[in-house]
């Protein structure tokens, strides 16, 4: 039987279905369920939270790493042994304009080479009123190390360091002018200690200051 192309019937058989567009029933921005996609250039809040997240993971691994690196401490001076500084000067008072003695000096002849306590990065040199030529690393535990009256700076801004590494010479300069040349070594930890804390004058700042004669103490074992 010949089929009649012109029916109806035929023409619905023969018809190529038209598949109608969805666009218009697709979000124009973001998947489905309305949240934002790549694909339109909208931002995204997944890959924000994972970035968050791994800024956040690199700073703690950075600060434990700070934490767990070595000191390896050593004398600052050259030739210097605990003979050449008094124990009990940490925190000693009255002690001047500060009250109290946040270091302890370490006596030597003028001239004599100064060295960096521990592994660090210089992060200052220079000369200020009280301590006179300076020098201000940041050391491992995220210690800062504060040499002071100096007679001469041999080191750089932003300098490595590692124990023994030529700082600079002992001398009076700054408000030891007149008196024995030494050097004037102090230790500020950024991370506060609060067990450290004592009912002393001025104790609460012993959560920063530490004793510097218990840092060095290791290179005499």
């Amino acid at each position: 039987m010949p089929i009649d192309t012109d029916s109806p019937e035929s023409a619905d058989r023969n018809r190529t279905p038209r598949v109608e567009s969805t666009a218009a029933a697709t979000p124009s921005s973001g998947d489905a369920g309305g949240h934002p996609s790549a694909i339109d250039g909208a931002p995204v809040a997944m890959p924000r939270k994972r970035r968050r997240r791994r800024v956040i993971g690199a700073f703690a691994l950075l600060l434990a790493a700070g934490f767990v690196a070595p000191e390896l401490a050593v004398i600052p001076v050259e030739g210097a042994g605990p003979r050449d500084w008094n124990p009990r000067s940490f925190w000693f008072e009255p002690w001047g304009a500060s009250g109290v003695h946040k270091g302890i000096d370490i006596f030597a002849p003028k001239g004599r080479r100064v060295v960096a306590t521990t592994y660090g990065l210089v992060l200052f040199r220079g000369e200020i009123e009280r301590g006179g030529k300076v020098v201000v690393a940041l050391g491992p535990k995220w210690r800062l190390h504060y040499y002071a009256h100096l007679d001469s700076v041999q080191t750089g801004l932003f300098t490595p360091l590692r124990p023994g590494s030529a700082l600079g010479t002992v001398g009076d300069s700054g408000n030891a002018a007149g008196k024995p040349p030494h050097l004037h070594y102090s230790v500020v930890s950024l991370l506060p200690l609060p067990w450290k804390a004592t009912a002393q004058s001025q104790g609460w700042k012993r959560s920063f200051y530490l004793d510097p004669a218990e840092i060095v103490a290791g290179s005499q074992r």
